[in-house]
């Protein structure tokens, strides 16, 4: 009861400290104001609302400086809506990188959630129980694979993929020991945990970080001569070929047509395992239930995560074959809390949405309309948007550098946010605009006017405002290959 005394104590302290500072008022009511009929000894916290930039200052304070956020605070969330503190309503066109795929706080998935979570949460795979096998057969069924193994994260999935690929090469295809290599594409994006930064192309992820782990090679996303020429002289040693269908953190940037599948042509050839990393372009986000269905390919290994478990709680899975999976034996790979049944029961939900609400063709059909309106805004302002891309609900907006001159796709997101739409540039001047899959039509229209109006009246007291700064930094050639990846425009170099 002390520690909880303090913990009060102190979530007052920073609220009045805020208000003295002169930010937004902080209503603090004591025990005293409160006209609540509990016992004055029973140690309820009292009442505290902080602002958006009290809770803002307070994250950058007490939490690790390792994201760059659009100066916003989610406080509530229903469908494609967001409000914050202070009741302004948003809309989300990032959908948490893709996880929130049925829109916010989905009802269907929220009771699977409640309901469970009032059964059991957690049983650890030393033992059974009664939701996960449901959720392992439902998964398979939808996708085509005989197997699944569960994980929480999509780093972690991917983290399984290059362990379970391995095992293969080295028990199936002969492989000498340690000496397995998995190939990945240039500019790829598989998550933050030591493997997946070792592919990475970003200095970013892996300065500070090595050494970073071997058995590793690379080559350019969507050049298929480039993939066999490297399989011709290296085959013998590859257990896997890693890629997403779509680059989502590069920028939704597209492979050309066929490329998957003279993948998959080369993969069979040279017996090499096809990874697909569909954590942020599967479960309906492209227009399909796949991106690697677009060409109708199948993938030795699919990796899924984020819409899975609905934004609700972290659920991943990899799905493969019998012959593949197998290789991994009990004691050699495992989570405590991969294919718990409160994840499991979410899963259901999740998968039974997307379905039942044909998310799929939605996106297909509202992905259309939307980069139809986004290309009607670039024919009108063709110096400041270089390109607009996608699949589905995972588009892009690539901007011209030169034409914005300090002023960043920063600046633009952040002229979205004070009209009401919520957006987050990636590698300096791309926009990837992703909402959840339920949005409707006149949601995405306010999107496009939102994004037109910005650049009609807001961007020319963007540019003044950025006249001072320093010209934004073109990104360094990459430590790994000597070439720049991620760029801006080419007249920039």
């Amino acid at each position: 009861m002390a520690s909880k005394g303090r913990l009060v104590q102190t979530v007052a302290r920073f609220a009045l400290s805020s208000r003295l500072q002169g930010r937004v008022p902080v209503i603090v009511q004591s025990h005293a104001q409160s006209t609540s009929t509990q016992p004055s000894d029973s140690q309820q916290p009292p009442s505290v609302t902080l602002s958006t930039e009290d809770l803002i200052q307070m994250e950058h304070k007490f939490s690790a400086h390792n994201y760059h956020p659009i100066s916003v605070v989610f406080a509530k969330a229903k469908d494609v809506e967001v409000w914050d503190p202070e009741g302004s309503k948003y809309l989300d066109f990032l959908s948490a990188y893709s996880a929130v795929n049925q829109g916010h706080g989905n009802q269907k998935i929220i009771d699977a959630l409640i309901e469970q979570a009032q059964r059991l949460t957690l049983s650890s795979r030393a033992f059974h129980n009664d939701k996960f096998p449901v959720f392992a057969k439902m998964l398979t069924s939808m996708f085509g694979y005989e197997m699944m193994l569960p994980m929480n994260t999509g780093a972690e999935g991917v983290e399984t993929s290059i362990k379970l690929a391995r095992k293969w090469a080295y028990e199936k295809k002969g492989i000498s020991k340690d000496e397995a290599v998995v190939i990945s594409c240039c500019g790829c994006f598989h998550g933050r945990t030591m493997a997946a930064i070792s592919m990475s192309c970003d200095n970013e992820a892996t300065r500070g970080f090595g050494p970073l782990l071997g058995g590793q090679a690379k080559v350019d996303f969507g050049d298929a001569s480039a993939l066999e020429k490297l399989l011709q002289e290296k085959g013998d040693k590859v257990a896997a070929f890693l890629f997403e269908p779509i680059q989502g953190e590069a920028g939704v940037v597209m492979p050309p047509d066929g490329y998957l599948k003279k993948v998959r042509q080369l993969c069979t050839k040279y017996n090499v395992l096809m990874i697909a990393d569909e954590i942020q372009t599967g479960i309906a986000r492209t227009g399909r239930l796949l991106a690697c269905d677009w060409e109708d390919v199948r993938p030795d290994v699919v990796i899924l995560g984020k819409a899975l478990g609905a934004g609700v709680l972290p659920v991943s899975a990899v799905l493969a074959d019998a012959d593949i999976m197998l290789c991994i034996r009990p004691g050699e790979h495992g989570s405590t809390f991969g294919g718990n049944p409160l994840a499991s029961a979410v899963g259901i939900a999740a998968l039974e949405v997307v379905t039942e609400q044909n998310l799929s063709e939605r996106s297909d059909k509202m992905g259309q309309e939307f980069r139809e309106q986004l290309r009607g805004i670039q024919k009108d302002y063709p110096n400041l948007i270089k390109e607009v891309r996608g699949r589905g609900l995972l588009n892009a907006v690539v901007l011209n550098q030169a034409d914005l001159g300090n002023a960043t796709a920063y600046d633009v997101c952040m002229g979205l946010k004070n009209r009401g739409i919520l957006a987050k540039p990636t590698h300096g001047n791309i926009i990837r605009l992703s909402p959840p899959l339920t949005i409707k039509r006149e949601q995405v229209a306010q999107a496009s006017k939102a994004l037109r109006e910005v650049f009609e009246f807001d961007l020319a007291d963007m540019k003044l405002h950025a006249e001072d700064r320093s010209p934004p930094k073109t990104p360094d050639a990459c430590d790994r290959c000597g070439r720049y990846k991620y760029v801006m425009p080419e007249t920039e170099l």
